[in-house]
């Protein structure tokens, strides 16, 4: 299969922005994903596509997402490299919520008084960096400092890094779902890297529906670190799989798109508890009354 990139240097609110909403279209490419230039220290959107990309397509849609026009630079690449992988490979660790997230490629051990989480670029959204995955685990320490789940639920899992973090807080069974099968074989990978896989039950389902997620609930808490649109598609559902007093964690979600979604979520019996805003991003506790 003949591949191609499309690349363009941009802040990194914009490339992550633009990540999201290419992979919104399906047809536009196979991947896209943001990163940090070792050398230069600028952010870089990549995509990567199948044979020539449609560049009217990702002109109209940088105008849509960014405002603005932007210079697309397209190569032809070598179809056996995992150019997800290789564009997160010089990400440095993160820390939030009283989590250290790293690759293996980090040479300094995970500093002391920290739970470390090992997450390594692949073919899966979530090595911790972006800005709705932070916010996510800030409002995960958070939460369990003032409630005790033991029922609980990833949905859009991605690396799994949000269903281990509970893991290896609570020491607790998390179900951990997303519609795409290569997220849920590395979400496995990473539980059982970080000595959590007993804890980790994946599987593959469109949202919430799977015989797994319908028997393990209703859940006292919810973390879905997915998109606007498809979290307000999703709402009637989270209100049936939520308990009582249940906490719901929703991300990815642009600040200007929160209240679209609270309003959503209201309607199921779900109320706004608190707001984490991270650069464009937003992060909502919601509790089911």
């Amino acid at each position: 299969m003949t591949l191609s990139q499309v690349s363009v240097p941009l802040t990194k609110d914009q490339a992550y922005a633009l990540v999201d909403a290419v992979m919104e279209r399906d047809e536009l490419a196979l991947t896209a994903s943001a990163h940090e230039d070792a050398t230069t220290g600028e952010w870089v959107f990549e995509a990567t596509c199948e044979m020539l990309p449609d560049l009217l397509a990702f002109e109209d849609l940088a105008r849509t997402t960014l405002g603005g026009e932007v210079d697309f630079t397209i190569a032809p690449v070598d179809p056996e490299v995992n150019w997800v992988a290789k564009s997160l490979e010089g990400l440095r660790p993160v820390t939030a919520g009283g989590f250290y997230v790293y690759g293996s490629h980090e040479p300094a051990p995970p500093p002391a008084g920290l739970i470390p989480i090992r997450i390594d670029a692949a073919e899966a959204f979530g090595t911790g960096h972006h800005e709705t995955t932070t916010g996510c685990l800030e409002a995960i320490e958070r939460t369990l400092k003032r409630a005790k789940p033991r029922h609980m639920l990833d949905v859009g899992t991605g690396t799994g890094v949000l269903a281990i973090a509970l893991a290896k807080r609570t020491h607790l069974t998390v179900v951990a779902s997303d519609i795409d099968p290569i997220a849920t074989k590395t979400a496995i990978e990473n539980a059982h890297d970080n000595g959590v896989g007993r804890h980790i039950v994946a599987v593959t389902a469109p949202g919430l529906e799977h015989q797994v997620i319908a028997r393990s609930g209703p859940y006292d808490l919810i973390v879905a670190n997915i998109l606007a649109g498809p979290l307000v598609e999703l709402a009637p559902a989270m209100g049936r799989a939520a308990a009582r007093h249940a906490t719901i964690i929703l991300s990815g979600i642009l600040v200007t798109q929160a209240a679209r979604v609270v309003s959503a979520y209201s309607r199921q019996g779900m109320v706004l508890h608190q707001r984490l805003e991270r650069g464009e991003w937003a992060t909502l506790i919601l509790e089911k009354r």
